[in-house]
């Protein structure tokens, strides 16, 4: 997906000499890339890089899953205590 992307790119930045339409474009399509498409799609490159390669990032994701709920629940234990529910 990557080399797809940065292929595309370069062919926006060579075909944008004569438009500069196309270079914001090429602009925006790495900004759309860098924001939304890199999410780690399990490759060596990136699992290694979240600690160590047996570890992964399952682990990590699952513990900040973990304290969302456990802060949500306080917070819906809190609102029933105050508002005598």
């Amino acid at each position: 997906m990557g080399t797809l992307i940065i292929s595309a790119t370069v062919v926006l930045i060579v075909m944008g000499f004569n438009n500069t339409i196309l270079w914001l474009a090429a602009a925006g399509l790495l900004f759309v890339y860098f924001r939304y498409g890199r999410t780690g799609s399990g490759t060596a490159a990136s699992s290694s890089g979240s600690g160590g390669p047996s570890a992964g990032s399952s682990p990590a994701s699952y513990r900040a899953y973990r304290e969302r709920r456990d802060q949500q629940a306080k917070w819906e234990r809190r609102y029933r205590r105050e508002r005598g529910q």
